[in-house]
């Protein structure tokens, strides 16, 4: 097992790694939200220059100008900033979540098979995606809900230390103590909104799981149960979420009677002031609002920090499911596999499932170049545990797989498994037409050779009889055609990747007899030349081979 890319091992690091790859943006967001906040405190102190130009006993109409010009000035400003940083918060927001998506599909993809079949398919694609929402979410919420309120701070306790510096000292204390009180409360109940995220997943992948089943649902008569399954499931969800949900209602209570307190307190002491001729009403007028200001900003401060510390639970959590170290990974510097016969020879095989059932053990088996070696067993034997050992679907425990000599541990998994032609049992289709399908197997194969591979594999006549032809989409998973359709369409692909190792894991399986014949003829052909591992239920398949593993 090998580390995990560095930006993966923890969430700042992660975080950090994607405002390295647009610094600029991140720099130009930061200035000018710091402006535009800035701009919205000297409107208020524009405001006391407005009033008190008003109420001077002269009444001069020229004193006024002045100050309404700022006001309206620093007004425009303040717009347009803000303007300028949604659009560039937009795209920032939208290229790192590409970004995202794109490095987390890299690093999930490479995990081994045994890594899919401990999660829910469902799940970890909704990850991904939730993934770069929570990025996304944690750069607006710097943005609007973190960097303005904490400019306003600052300015006001500059604005404030003109007016009456006791006030500003005041304020000041009065701001630290409810935001950290809030945020310690929000941290304190971080907990609980982990444990609704982890239940989201988790009950999201059970009801993927269903969806995915719905002909098994169907054919047991299962519907009204497995309603009854997910109401469960549902009810333990909401459960955890109302916690959630009801722990930020605490925290909104708290901090509404500290608004209450501290504004009311801030407004009497400023009246007072103002009674003894201290402050001028402008004064009064810019307490009042800066006080309104920072206490509502240092509401949405404490509450964008702990949407914050959500968002970091979550990132954690995915990197902890997604970002683990790789199980199969390549050996730094591993070179490309040198396919020269096809020679694949096991070495001391020992290997065991994840739950402790030992499959193999001191397994050793030769098979020279072009030799064709068909495997037979009971259900359950490990014919295709070993086939996905040969195509590094998984490491053994102990001993070594060697391809023409060169350990395939050594080499790049990309490299091997282009070698390797596979026409699985359940063949595997994407939601795409089945042209782009056949095409799979070598993408850069012209349309005159797709359809000559699907005539090898005894499938342009059915293809070419469907609505669109070879432009039919297929369905998800290829729902819209027959198992013995999607097999040949697997065969197919295989006969277009060419490879000079070819493994076959009950090709034939969801044949009818007749369909099987003609199968048969094909892969004759498809098998001259090439190294063959033939898995196989049926003798008719390994009659024709050169040897036979029981």
């Amino acid at each position: 097992m090998t580390g995990s890319p560095g930006f993966l091992r923890s969430t700042s690091a992660f975080l950090r790694h994607y405002v390295r790859l647009r610094p600029w943006h991140f720099l130009g967001l930061f200035m000018l939200g710091a402006g535009a906040a800035g701009c919205a405190v000297a409107v208020q102190y524009a405001m006391k220059l407005l009033v008190d130009a008003m109420a001077a006993p002269e009444r001069v109409i020229a004193l006024v100008w002045t100050p309404l010009t700022v006001f309206i000035g620093l007004i425009a400003v303040e717009s347009i900033l803000w303007r300028l940083n949604g659009w560039l918060c937009c795209r920032t927001v939208v290229s790192t979540g590409v970004d995202i998506r794109l490095d987390l599909f890299a690093h999930l993809t490479g995990h081994s098979q045994r890594f899919f079949g401990e999660n829910f398919a469902g799940a970890l694609g909704s990850r991904v995606t939730a993934t770069a929402g929570a990025a996304g979410g944690l750069i607006n919420t710097f943005t609007w809900n973190i960097l303005p309120p904490c400019t306003d701070f600052l300015g006001a306790v500059v604005v404030l230390t003109a007016v009456y510096w006791p006030m500003a000292v005041a304020l000041a204390g009065f701001v630290a103590f409810v935001a950290g009180g809030i945020l310690l409360f929000g941290i304190w109940g971080r907990n609980v909104h982990r444990v609704y995220a982890e239940q989201a997943s988790y009950v999201g992948g059970e009801l993927v799981d269903v969806v995915s089943n719905t002909w098994a649902v169907k054919a047991f008569s299962a519907r009204g149960r497995e309603r009854d399954r997910l109401a469960r499931k549902f009810e333990h969800e909401a459960g955890t979420q109302r916690r959630s949900w009801m722990h930020m209602e605490k925290t909104r209570v708290l901090h509404d009677f500290c608004l209450w307190l501290m504004a009311g307190s801030m407004l009497i002491w400023a009246v007072t002031l103002w009674g003894r001729g201290t402050i001028t009403p402008g004064d009064v007028v810019v307490v009042s609002a800066l006080t309104f200001r920072i206490l509502h900003g240092s509401r949405d401060l404490a509450f964008a920090l702990i949407g914050t510390t959500q968002n970091f639970g979550f990132l954690a959590e995915t990197l902890r499911v997604i970002g683990r170290p790789h199980g199969v990974a390549d050996r730094p510097g591993a070179p490309a596999l040198a396919v020269r016969g096809g020679a694949i020879e096991f070495r001391d095989v020992t290997y065991a499932y994840p739950d402790g059932r030992r499959v193999f053990e001191r397994f050793s088996l030769r098979i020279k170049p072009g030799q064709k070696v068909g495997l037979v067993g009971p259900s359950g034997a490990g014919k295709s545990t070993l086939v996905g050992l040969v195509q590094r679907l998984d490491d053994p425990g102990h001993g070594q797989i060697l391809v023409d000599d060169q350990p395939i541990d050594a080499v790049t998994q990309d490299s091997l498994r282009a070698s390797i032609a596979v026409v699985p049992q359940e063949v595997s289709l994407f939601h795409r037409t089945i042209m782009e399908n056949i095409r799979y197997g070598r993408p850069d194969a012209t349309d005159a050779e797709v359809i000559q591979a699907a005539r090898y594999a005894y499938a342009d006549d059915f293809i070419r009889a469907l609505p669109q032809g070879y432009h039919t989409q297929v369905g998800e998973r290829g729902v819209m055609l027959s198992g013995g359709q999607r097999q040949r369409i697997g065969i197919a692909r295989a006969f277009l990747k060419n490879a000079p190792i070819l493994i076959l894991d009950e090709a034939t399986s969801a044949l009818d007899t007749e369909s099987e014949m003609e199968i048969q003829l094909a892969l004759s052909e498809l098998m001259r030349g090439r190294t063959v591992l033939a898995v196989a239920h049926r003798l008719s398949t390994v009659s024709s081979l050169d040897r036979v593993v029981v």
